[in-house]
């Protein structure tokens, strides 16, 4: 009984071009990704990584965020939750919108058309209440994601150049974009080799043997192909 494969013409011609259960080398594996036939827009570069942690134990959750060496290719929309000159340095920094007891009252109300919220500590008072609306979506600041810090310039202009935040999942996964599909091949790669580095330097005490269990690499509408984690 043969069994029907799901997507468009588009993926599953792609999905020919996968050998199945091949492990690929990273640079060979974004060639197979960059060869499929293009959609009609810039697909994001897509790295799936699967952690040997037990997702049950919140010490050996990872979240974290990074500057990747070539950037995503887009700039972020970012707040900054902040007052005083440091309200002035986010502003400097190209944040969207600032403020403090205001802007909460704002975002408590459902207007989250931002990608990254920043927060300095003192204004985590009023942030602190917004879990309910920003945690769902990711965007709850966290000092572990790098969005609760007192050098608010530095994390806006950081953030909107695409400064990535990562956290892993009810499954033990990561899902993070690495570029774009117009990205130069060796650029992409070492997007890729950047954030394994960086996950895999995060790597809980409690955590035997090897912490990347899988690592795959896919287009925004495309198949994935597996890859070699180590570098």
């Amino acid at each position: 009984m043969s069994v029907a494969v799901k997507g468009s013409k588009r993926y599953r011609e792609s999905l020919k071009a996968v050998e199945p259960e091949k492990v690929y080398e990273i640079a060979e594996g974004i060639g197979v990704i960059k060869a499929f036939k293009p959609a009609k827009f810039d697909e994001t570069v897509e790295l799936a990584i699967h952690l040997n942690i037990d997702p049950k134990k919140t010490e050996q959750l990872i979240r974290g965020s990074l500057a990747l060496p070539k950037g995503i290719g887009k700039e972020k929309k970012v707040i900054c939750f902040a007052e005083g000159t440091k309200a002035d340095d986010a502003r400097a920094a190209g944040a969207m919108e600032v403020g403090g007891e205001d802007l909460a009252k704002k975002v408590s109300t459902g207007w989250t058309d931002f990608d990254v919220a920043i927060a300095t500590p003192e204004s985590m008072k009023f942030v602190g209440k917004l879990g309910r609306v920003l945690g769902p979506q990711g965007k709850m600041p966290t000092p572990k994601a790098g969005t609760v810090t007192d050098d608010v310039k530095t994390a806006v202009a950081e953030f909107r150049a695409g400064k990535i935040e990562f956290r892993t999942d009810a499954g033990g996964n990561i899902h993070a974009p690495v570029g774009k599909r117009s990205f130069p091949n060796d650029s992409i790669q070492e997007n890729v080799i950047a954030l394994l580095d960086h996950v895999r330097a995060s790597k809980p005490a409690s955590v035997k043997g090897d912490f990347i269990a899988k690592a795959v690499l896919s287009l925004t509408m495309s198949p994935h192909v597996m890859i070699n984690p180590g570098v």
